[in-house]
């Protein structure tokens, strides 16, 4: 799977979330002053290039849907920084989180139970 531009992710986040749409629909998600019509068409037609996204005809109207779903995406993006940021380690990645000031504690209690439970499942 290939990294998108930050274009292609906003364009994929709606596509998501509205499962199909048109040109037309997803300029609608976009706050004002909303990106040309045509700029919004070029960007599906890459994602469509890249096999991301497909279309069913409608005449002379296209309907898009995401050929991936955004776990998928969001796996493979995660696995990629995991990779190339944090030498596959997992210790690394919490280490980087660790040394934030600004975590919720709320936050860490849930991610430490997270990691108890995923133990709890390995050493099975």
């Amino acid at each position: 799977m290939t990294t998108l531009t930050k274009a292609e992710e906003r364009i994929m986040q709606i596509l998501w979330d509205l499962e199909r749409g048109f040109i037309k629909d997803i300029q609608e998600q976009f706050p004002d002053p909303q990106p040309p019509y045509n700029t919004i068409s070029t960007i599906v037609r890459v994602l469509v290039k890249k096999e991301i996204v497909s279309y069913k005809s409608y005449g002379g109207s296209y309907q898009y849907f995401p050929l991936i779903t955004r776990e998928e995406y969001r796996s493979e993006q995660m696995g990629r920084l995991m990779k190339n940021y944090f030498g596959n380690s997992l210790k690394e990645v919490v280490n980087f989180f660790s040394e934030k000031k600004d975590l919720d504690v709320d936050e860490l209690d849930e991610a430490m139970k997270m990691l108890k439970n995923l133990k709890k499942e390995k050493d099975k």
